[in-house]
């Protein structure tokens, strides 16, 4: 059995972000990460790609190119966590840790609703939470003459809040550019309250939602798709009342979960996400655990801004554990959400734990603007390449 000072799960945006953190700050003798997958994806463009305004392939690069130096990568699936043995188990081996990383995200869940397995991907029904659909979402909407376009949201774990709405934004932008709008008519069904949870922004989107006549449909769960005769099902959560609508495109968020060794480890939480102290991100059942991103229970939106702002403070308290120093870095929730409104337009949504807005910029974020746009298309990605995942930004 080999052992490591550090092992990471997981080789996203967290795993890659804190093992470039780590390797930086030098304290660790040995630092590993374990993911079997072969490249690595920077999905918050998948949105653009769905409408047709990035080639998905340059959201990809192979996951050797951005493993930092000096840390091992042991590309194998892990199938379970002993946090007492202080061991992880893979498809391959076992290794053994003196503190563990939990990175590994959440994954889609395509089974809440039935028929939606056999048919995401095919029968006009696409999402941009998946790299294989994200263009099949643009190849649906420019072949459309009319119908109603639905654009669904359901609660519970979710990656990246605003992106159901963000493809339904620049969906009808698009039909609006090409002079084909009145054909159409726009539906956006969450299972929630509101087309989004912080009151700055949901005033300015609540009033695009009016000027631009999207009709939303709340506390509402889709249950089953009829691919075959394009219709989908809904179920109201308050009233029990299910109802029907035939759909030219039906963009579908799934439901997301964390993996199965996780959500059944005493680790975890009853949601199966790894119960982590919000603030410091160290495990509240073994102190030597610490967990950052999408499955770790910190309340706030999972995105990767959120984990640009995790990553240091779990470094820095991972580093001061093991000196035997108080635990003093804390992560106050900040996260951040570029909401595409239009082709080239965005609100810049920032918020911390308490839902207070924590803006980076001098002006009103909550406004569509041109220059969030370039920020979100073109700065971005190369802050993630370049120095996010370098443990620079």
């Amino acid at each position: 059995m080999i052992s490591y000072d550090v092992l990471i799960i997981g080789a996203g945006t967290a795993g890659i972000t804190t093992a470039a953190r780590l390797q930086k700050k030098n304290h660790f003798k040995t630092v590993a990460i374990i993911d079997p997958s072969s490249t690595h994806a920077y999905q918050p463009l998948w949105t653009l790609v769905g409408a047709g305004l990035v080639d998905k392939k340059i959201t990809l690069k192979p996951m050797s190119e951005v493993i930092p130096k000096g840390v091992t990568w042991i590309k194998e699936s892990v199938q379970s966590i002993d946090s007492d043995a202080q061991n992880v188990k893979t498809d391959k081996g076992l290794y053994s840790y003196k503190y563990l990383i939990v990175a590994t995200g959440i994954v889609a869940d395509w089974t809440f609703a039935e028929g939606l397995k056999e048919n995401i991907g095919k029968n006009n029904i696409a999402s941009v939470y998946s790299y294989e659909t994200a263009d099949y979402c643009f190849d649906v909407l420019k072949g459309l003459s009319e119908g109603n376009l639905i654009f669904t949201m359901p609660l519970g774990l979710l990656k990246c809040g605003g992106a159901p709405q963000k493809i339904m934004w620049l969906s009808e932008d698009f039909c609006t550019r090409f002079k084909k709008r009145d054909q159409f008519k726009f539906h956006f069904s969450k299972e929630g309250a509101g087309i989004f949870g912080i009151e700055k922004y949901k005033l300015v989107l609540d009033q695009l939602v009016s000027e631009r006549n999207i009709h939303t449909h709340y506390h509402e769960n889709l249950v089953k798709v009829d691919g075959v005769n394009r219709i989908a099902y809904f179920k109201n959560l308050e009233t029990g009342v299910e109802t029907q609508m035939s759909y030219g495109l039906l963009h579908v968020t799934p439901h997301f979960k964390t993996h199965d060794f996780i959500a059944s480890n005493k680790l975890a939480n009853k949601n199966g996400e790894i119960d982590v102290d919000p603030h410091t991100l160290q495990s509240i059942h073994h102190p030597n655990v610490f967990s950052l991103g999408d499955c770790s229970s910190c309340p706030t939106g999972k995105t990767g801004a959120g984990i640009r702002k995790q990553a240091p403070v779990l470094v820095e308290n991972l580093i001061n554990f093991d000196k035997k120093l108080p635990i003093t870095k804390k992560y106050d929730g900040y996260t951040a959400c570029p909401i595409l409104t239009r082709h080239n337009r965005v609100i810049l949504a920032e918020f911390d734990y308490k839902g207070n807005p924590v803006e980076s910029f001098p002006f009103n974020q909550a406004q569509e603007s041109y220059l969030m746009f370039i920020f979100k298309r073109y700065l971005l990605p190369l802050i993630y390449w370049r120095l996010m995942l370098k443990g620079r930004a």
